[in-house]
């Protein structure tokens, strides 16, 4: 029974000592896949870079819409190239349209009054007039003549008729020359026309209906989204059904608001903005002679870069989905350079590089 427990415990003793030698080997690193980024001026800055499309100014063209809505049609796809002007997006217009027609309508309903007003005095309305002309001078004829037989009689015997029978007469008589009087004022207001005050009102009345058409059918053009410039697509965000505001669209993986499409110049040449740290912005060298180059992640990739221009303007560093709660405490100032993008790499806006600016 000792012979036994003394040869495990040998055995154990040995197995510790060579376990302890094999895991005591040190295994050499393997080489990276691609060596890393490497300072090719004697004292340059390094900087973070974007790479964007090529823009007198800004960044990329980012198109949010003026007016809410659904998306009924979706005219380009990505990576297609557009001219100036050529339909990008259409939102359903149908509630905004038929606003168009209505006050459309309204308008020309204001036309005919007014036509109806600068065509009066109307033949049949005169012809009426006329004819009540007529009947009040025929209403004054019968009582002047009943008025006259009697005074006559009542002349020859006081008697004969009463007084009262007398004055009702003579009453019918005034009555009988006031309603002609009427009707020939009536006549000579139908003659006249319409008022000319009545005229102004309405054609004013028109002029605020045709200004209200003109401004719901140019916030009806605003229902079609077109290109402001040649362009190319480079995302679209939106989808044919989604619902899209004045804030863009929802985006399902940053789970904020992203523009409804985002164009860019075509894509020979790039812009790099590059980020250089707030501690180094005294250490960028003169335009005149500003030195960069940048490197492609992934990729042996060294390309040389043109200096453009630099963004006056030091804020503090956002990365990532552009968030306010990502941003931390560190200040850059934009630089912009312009790189030529080689036919055999695949080099898109919104690739981050590795920039180093030298003298």
């Amino acid at each position: 029974m000792r012979k036994i427990l003394f040869i495990l415990s040998f055995a154990g003793l040995v197995a510790g000592c060579l376990g302890a030698y094999l895991f005591g080997i040190t295994q050499p690193p393997l080489p990276p896949a691609f060596p890393p980024p490497a300072n090719p001026y004697a004292a340059g800055i390094y900087a973070e870079g974007i790479v964007e499309s090529d823009q007198p100014s800004g960044e990329n063209i980012n198109i949010y819409p003026e007016v809410p809505g659904v998306v009924r049609t979706i005219f380009v796809a990505e990576g297609q190239t557009v001219r100036k002007g050529a339909p990008l997006l259409q939102i359903d217009d149908t509630v905004q349209r038929a606003t168009v027609e209505q006050q459309a309508a309204q308008v020309r309903a204001g036309m005919s009054l007014l036509e109806e007003l600068r065509a009066q005095p109307r033949k049949e309305n005169l012809d009426v007039v006329q004819s009540q002309i007529v009947a009040a001078q025929a209403s004054l004829k019968t009582t002047d003549d009943a008025l006259a037989k009697q005074q006559s009689a009542y002349d020859l015997n006081p008697k004969s008729i009463s007084k009262d029978a007398l004055d009702g007469a003579s009453n019918a008589m005034t009555v009988a020359k006031a309603n002609l009087e009427v009707a020939q004022r009536q006549y000579d207001l139908i003659k006249a026309g319409a008022w000319s005050y009545d005229i102004a009102d309405q054609e004013k009345q028109i002029d605020a209906l045709e200004k209200a058409r003109m401004a719901s059918s140019a916030l009806l053009d605003k229902y079609l989204i077109l290109a402001p410039r040649d362009a190319i697509v480079l995302s679209i965000s939106a989808t044919v059904g989604s619902y899209i505001s004045a804030q863009g669209t929802y985006d399902a993986y940053t789970q904020g608001a992203a523009p409804v499409m985002v164009l860019g110049t075509p894509q020979t040449e790039l812009n790099v903005r590059c980020y250089v740290d707030e501690i180094l912005v005294p250490h960028i060298p003169p335009a005149a002679k500003m030195k960069a180059q940048m490197s492609v992640r992934g990729s042996t990739v060294k390309l040389p870069m043109e200096f453009v221009r630099v963004q006056p303007f030091v804020s503090p560093k956002i990365e990532l989905s552009n968030e306010k709660a990502e941003r931390v405490d560190v200040r850059v100032l934009p630089v912009i350079f312009r790189v030529k993008k080689p036919a055999d790499l695949n080099l898109y806006p919104g690739a981050l590089v590795d920039v180093y600016i030298g003298e």
